[in-house]
Protein backbone atom coordinates (compact mmCIF):
# COMPACT_ATOMS: atom_id res chain seq x y z
CA UNK A 1 0.00 0.00 0.00
CA UNK A 2 1.17 3.86 -0.84
CA UNK A 3 0.27 6.31 1.71
CA UNK A 4 0.67 9.97 1.83
CA UNK A 5 1.35 11.65 4.87
CA UNK A 6 -0.73 14.70 5.26
CA UNK A 7 -2.69 17.71 7.64
CA UNK A 8 -5.89 16.09 8.64
CA UNK A 9 -9.10 17.01 6.57
CA UNK A 10 -12.30 18.71 8.28
CA UNK A 11 -14.25 15.66 6.83
CA UNK A 12 -12.02 13.91 7.83
CA UNK A 13 -12.51 14.20 11.79
CA UNK A 14 -14.95 11.12 12.16
CA UNK A 15 -12.60 8.18 10.60
CA UNK A 16 -9.76 9.96 12.48
CA UNK A 17 -11.97 9.38 15.96
CA UNK A 18 -13.23 6.35 14.82
CA UNK A 19 -8.99 4.89 15.01
CA UNK A 20 -8.60 7.11 18.46
CA UNK A 21 -11.76 4.80 20.02
CA UNK A 22 -10.50 1.90 18.05
CA UNK A 23 -7.16 1.54 19.88
CA UNK A 24 -8.56 2.84 23.29
CA UNK A 25 -6.93 1.95 26.06
CA UNK A 26 -3.44 2.81 24.37
CA UNK A 27 -4.91 6.45 24.17
CA UNK A 28 -7.83 8.12 25.78
CA UNK A 29 -11.00 8.02 24.43
CA UNK A 30 -12.19 11.36 23.13
CA UNK A 31 -15.37 13.10 22.34
CA UNK A 32 -15.80 14.31 18.11
CA UNK A 33 -15.90 18.18 20.08
CA UNK A 34 -11.86 17.03 21.44
CA UNK A 35 -10.98 15.98 18.35
CA UNK A 36 -12.43 18.68 16.54
CA UNK A 37 -10.50 20.82 19.36
CA UNK A 38 -7.08 19.17 17.87
CA UNK A 39 -7.88 20.16 14.68
CA UNK A 40 -8.01 23.90 15.41
CA UNK A 41 -5.80 24.00 17.99
CA UNK A 42 -2.79 21.11 17.70
CA UNK A 43 0.32 22.51 16.09
CA UNK A 44 0.34 19.23 14.32
CA UNK A 45 -1.99 16.74 13.31
CA UNK A 46 -1.45 14.86 10.43
CA UNK A 47 -2.50 11.53 8.67
CA UNK A 48 -1.13 8.86 6.88
CA UNK A 49 -3.77 8.19 4.16
CA UNK A 50 -4.07 5.82 1.35
CA UNK A 51 -7.02 5.66 -1.37
CA UNK A 52 -9.77 4.29 1.51
CA UNK A 53 -8.21 7.30 4.13
CA UNK A 54 -7.23 7.80 6.83
CA UNK A 55 -5.02 4.66 8.33
CA UNK A 56 -3.09 6.27 10.92
CA UNK A 57 -2.95 9.84 12.71
CA UNK A 58 -0.66 11.80 15.18
CA UNK A 59 -1.36 14.66 17.09
CA UNK A 60 1.93 17.16 18.10
CA UNK A 61 1.54 19.92 21.03
CA UNK A 62 3.93 22.33 21.84
CA UNK A 63 4.78 24.21 24.96
CA UNK A 64 2.41 26.75 25.62
CA UNK A 65 -1.25 25.70 24.30
CA UNK A 66 -4.60 25.33 26.97
CA UNK A 67 -4.44 21.67 26.68
CA UNK A 68 -5.37 20.39 30.35
CA UNK A 69 -4.11 17.03 30.13
CA UNK A 70 -2.07 16.06 33.45
CA UNK A 71 1.11 14.38 31.20
CA UNK A 72 1.16 17.52 28.88
CA UNK A 73 1.27 19.67 31.87
CA UNK A 74 3.50 17.96 33.46
CA UNK A 75 6.04 18.62 30.75
CA UNK A 76 4.86 22.22 30.47
CA UNK A 77 6.33 22.49 34.19
CA UNK A 78 9.79 21.08 33.46
CA UNK A 79 10.63 22.30 30.22
CA UNK A 80 10.42 25.66 28.63
CA UNK A 81 9.38 24.04 25.14
CA UNK A 82 8.89 21.16 23.23
CA UNK A 83 7.11 19.12 20.55
CA UNK A 84 4.52 16.65 22.50
CA UNK A 85 3.12 14.17 20.87
CA UNK A 86 -0.33 13.77 22.55
CA UNK A 87 -1.59 10.87 20.65
CA UNK A 88 -0.97 8.30 17.58
CA UNK A 89 -3.02 5.45 16.22
CA UNK A 90 -3.27 3.25 13.44
CA UNK A 91 -5.33 1.24 11.91
CA UNK A 92 -5.83 -2.66 11.63
CA UNK A 93 -5.55 -3.10 8.35
CA UNK A 94 -2.56 -0.42 8.64
CA UNK A 95 -0.18 -1.72 11.13
CA UNK A 96 3.17 -2.80 10.53
CA UNK A 97 4.34 -0.98 7.76
CA UNK A 98 5.65 1.69 9.30
CA UNK A 99 3.03 4.16 10.00
CA UNK A 100 3.77 5.31 13.12
CA UNK A 101 7.41 5.51 12.51
CA UNK A 102 6.99 7.72 9.37
CA UNK A 103 4.45 9.84 11.26
CA UNK A 104 6.98 10.72 13.73
CA UNK A 105 10.07 11.34 11.81
CA UNK A 106 7.33 13.54 9.78
CA UNK A 107 6.71 15.52 13.37
CA UNK A 108 10.62 15.55 14.50
CA UNK A 109 11.45 17.02 11.09
CA UNK A 110 9.41 19.68 11.37
CA UNK A 111 9.63 20.33 14.88
CA UNK A 112 13.58 20.23 14.66
CA UNK A 113 13.98 23.79 14.21
CA UNK A 114 12.42 25.06 16.18
CA UNK A 115 12.49 22.80 19.09
CA UNK A 116 14.83 20.39 20.82
CA UNK A 117 13.13 18.01 23.00
CA UNK A 118 10.30 15.78 21.64
CA UNK A 119 8.31 14.55 24.64
CA UNK A 120 5.06 11.89 25.03
CA UNK A 121 4.16 9.21 27.49
CA UNK A 122 3.55 5.43 27.26
CA UNK A 123 1.07 3.87 29.55
CA UNK A 124 2.39 1.42 32.21
CA UNK A 125 -0.60 0.79 33.77
CA UNK A 126 -2.79 -0.59 32.42
CA UNK A 127 0.78 -1.91 30.43
CA UNK A 128 1.87 -0.82 26.77
CA UNK A 129 4.83 -2.82 26.22
CA UNK A 130 4.60 -2.61 22.18
CA UNK A 131 4.40 1.02 22.86
CA UNK A 132 7.45 1.63 25.22
CA UNK A 133 9.49 -0.74 22.68
CA UNK A 134 8.92 1.28 19.97
CA UNK A 135 9.73 4.46 21.27
CA UNK A 136 12.90 2.84 23.61
CA UNK A 137 14.14 2.01 19.94
CA UNK A 138 13.49 5.26 18.52
CA UNK A 139 15.76 6.50 21.51
CA UNK A 140 13.23 7.83 23.93
CA UNK A 141 14.39 8.17 27.59
CA UNK A 142 12.51 8.19 30.53
CA UNK A 143 12.29 11.37 32.38
CA UNK A 144 9.85 10.52 34.83
CA UNK A 145 6.50 8.69 35.46
CA UNK A 146 3.21 10.18 37.42
CA UNK A 147 -0.18 8.29 38.31
CA UNK A 148 -3.37 9.84 36.28
CA UNK A 149 -7.28 9.19 36.79
CA UNK A 150 -6.98 8.57 40.29
CA UNK A 151 -4.85 6.23 40.43
CA UNK A 152 -6.14 3.97 37.82
CA UNK A 153 -3.51 4.99 35.36
CA UNK A 154 0.59 4.48 35.51
CA UNK A 155 2.27 6.42 32.84
CA UNK A 156 6.42 6.64 31.73
CA UNK A 157 7.20 10.24 30.42
CA UNK A 158 9.37 10.08 27.85
CA UNK A 159 12.05 12.41 25.99
CA UNK A 160 14.05 12.62 23.22
CA UNK A 161 16.64 15.04 22.30
CA UNK A 162 16.37 15.89 18.63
Amino acid sequence: MSYSIRNVRDSEIDAVLELNEAVVPAVNSLSREEMVWFLRNAAWFRVAADAAGPAAFLVGLRAGSEYGSPNYRWFCARYADFAYVDRVAVAARARRQGLASRLYDDFAAAMREEVDVMTCEVNLRPANPDSMRFHEQRGFRQVGSQETEGGAKEVALLELRL
